[in-house]
C-alpha cells in the first residue's frame, strides 16, 4: 500500500472511531435528561461537537482516500472501522462483546487483511 494511501486510511479509521466514540459519550451522559432538554444539554457539551468535527474531517479524508484507490477496495478497507469502533466501545464504555460479535470482528479483520494485501 502506497504511503499516502496508508496514511489516509489510518486517518479515516481514527476519525471515524473518534467520531463514533464522541457521539456515544454525548448520548450516554446520564445528566442529559430527556427530550428537548437532552438535546440542549448535548449541544452545550464538547462531545457532540467533537463528533461532528471528526465526521467533517473524515469526509475530507475519505474523499482523498477514494481518489487514490478503486471504490471496491476502498469500501472494503474502510470496513475495519467496524472493528476499531467495537474494540474501543469495549475498552472505553465496557460494552459486552459476545462470541458472535468476536467472530464477526475476526471475519471483518481477515477480509480487510486480504484486500489490503492485494493493493
Amino acid at each position: 500500500m502506497h504511503g499516502l494511501v496508508l496514511a489516509l486510511w489510518i486517518a479515516n479509521v481514527v476519525l471515524d472511531t473518534g467520531g463514533q466514540l464522541a457521539f456515544k459519550a454525548a448520548a450516554g451522559d446520564k445528566r442529559a435528561g430527556d427530550g428537548l432538554a437532552r438535546w440542549r444539554y448535548m449541544l452545550a457539551r464538547p462531545w457532540l461537537w467533537t463528533g461532528i468535527a471528526c465526521y467533517v474531517a473524515e469526509f475530507v479524508v475519505w474523499i482523498a482516500f477514494l481518489s487514490l484507490v478503486p471504490l471496491s477496495e476502498g469500501v472494503l478497507l474502510g470496513s475495519i472501522n467496524i472493528v476499531a469502533i467495537m474494540l474501543a466501545g469495549r475498552v472505553l464504555f465496557r460494552e459486552r462483546l459476545s462470541p458472535l460479535r468476536v467472530t464477526g470482528i475476526l471475519l471483518v479483520a481477515a477480509g480487510v487483511a486480504i484486500v489490503g494485501a492485494g493493493t
